[in-house]
């Protein structure tokens, strides 16, 4: 990767505010939408708003996201990722089995189980099978608390060629072995994208997710995560990070997102690193790749 100029550095740094000035411009419409549906209680409760205002600035912003990112979220899933990079031929394990999609929101991604050269398993036949290997995906959990969120999940599930594989568990981490019929040691693969960094009180729950999977497991992931490394840019990313919870709907910049997945539990293979196209001054870094059981 060649070094970054100062101006490409400036343009980075100022990438964050430049967001969340997007994420702003949405609030006189939110305003006007919960106006005009008679949701005024939502106007005097911050949670409420602050969720109702996430949501249509996600509308647009998560389609990008997902556009930018589908390629390499595939290779992820198809076993085609090493060292944070995508390579052409399969290194690890690709996705199979029962899956817990871990807060899909909108479904943004889930057309990506069945864009994987990876076949879909179903016993009725309701799916078409692909690509004649002998595994693959057989369930998708999505672990979605957010019922205004589900009509379309369910939509985008189905628009994929998922009925019958894709079920929604309208629950959180927490409550999922209260409320669902999956049992801990029964998931065979865990799946995060740009999701942890809202999750509440993350250590508990990642450990939690952790229990679900059978040994042997695999967590495949993309997400963003505390500045590590250079000072400045910690102090930086802080200083940003009093400002991007209220304008993202609680997320949150500087989570040690790693670190909390490393410690969930006993790991037999890490595969987990900063992208290495990601330059020094990224306000966002992110890590990349997955975790074995």
């Amino acid at each position: 990767m060649d070094r970054p100029n100062l101006f490409q550095v400036i343009l980075g740094l100022l990438e964050p505010w430049q967001f969340m000035l997007v994420a702003c411009s949405y609030i006189p419409s939110t305003i006007s939408h919960l106006y005009a549906t008679s949701s005024l209680s939502s106007l005097l409760s911050w949670d409420a708003f602050q969720s109702a205002w996430f949501s249509k600035f996600w509308a647009w912003a998560g389609p990008r996201i997902r556009e930018g990112n589908g390629p390499r979220i595939t290779a992820l899933l198809e076993g085609r990722v090493t060292g944070a990079q995508v390579v052409d031929e399969v290194v690890g394990e690709p996705i199979s089995g029962v899956v817990f999609d871990i807060g899909p929101g909108l479904g943004y991604w889930v057309d990506l189980y069945a864009r994987t050269d990876v076949p879909i398993n179903d016993a009725s036949d309701n799916v078409r099978q692909r690509g004649g290997k002998s595994k693959g995906i057989t369930k998708v959990y999505g672990v979605e608390p957010n019922a205004q969120s589900h009509p379309g999940l369910r939509k985008r599930a189905n628009a994929a060629g998922l009925d019958g594989v894709y079920e929604i568990l309208p629950v959180g981490i927490e409550d999922i072995a209260g409320e669902t019929v999956v049992k801990k040691g029964s998931v065979d693969a865990i799946v995060s994208l740009l999701c942890l960094c809202s999750i509440p009180e993350p250590e508990k729950n990642i450990k939690e997710l952790h229990s679900y999977l059978k040994p042997g497991g695999r967590w495949y992931l993309y997400e963003h995560v505390v500045v590590k490394g250079y000072g400045p840019m910690q102090l930086y990313q802080r200083f940003v990070n009093l400002f991007w919870p209220h304008a993202l709907g609680g997320c949150q910049l500087c989570r040690d997102t790693e670190k909390t997945l490393r410690e969930a539990g006993p790991w037999s293979k890490v595969d987990l690193k900063q992208p290495p196209i990601e330059p020094w001054h990224a306000v966002v870094p992110h890590i990349f790749g997955t975790l074995t059981k």
